[in-house]
């Protein structure tokens, strides 16, 4: 058997917000929406060049309580090539959350409190 990863699913209250914070935070797109004619939910795929792994967002008609989508210890992670240019980009952003110098990556937090990593591409990898 084989298995790739597709996505990954977050759920979300306010779908603009978060669609225009993932093009502007990691350079993403939407590549397509799914969902019912009547419009009471929808599933926007979002992807870029750089990552075969799509994010999926999850919005439904009417929800006004935040949602729970993993807690804090859940997060995605993604590498980028300029860490210090990443960096700038997401302090002007408002959007970090958590940093580790010593460790050469921090978090940021997108609309609805998912929590992404960002890591340095030049990071020295441990194998254990």
């Amino acid at each position: 058997m084989r298995a790739r990863f597709l996505h990954r699913c977050t759920h979300v209250l306010d779908k603009e917000a978060t669609i225009a914070f993932y093009e502007r935070a990691l350079g993403f797109h939407v590549d397509h929406e799914v969902g019912p004619e009547d419009g009471s939910w929808t599933n926007t795929f979002m992807v870029n060049d750089a990552s075969p792994v799509e994010l999926e967002l999850t919005w439904n008609r009417g929800r006004t309580e935040p949602y729970d989508n993993g807690g804090r210890d859940t997060h995605i992670a993604f590498e980028v090539d300029d860490i210090e240019a990443a960096h700038r980009l997401h302090a002007s952003m408002g959007c970090i959350d958590t940093e580790n110098p010593r460790m050469g990556l921090y978090f940021i937090v997108d609309p609805d409190g998912q929590r992404i990593e960002i890591l340095s591409a030049d990071r020295k990898r441990s194998r254990g």
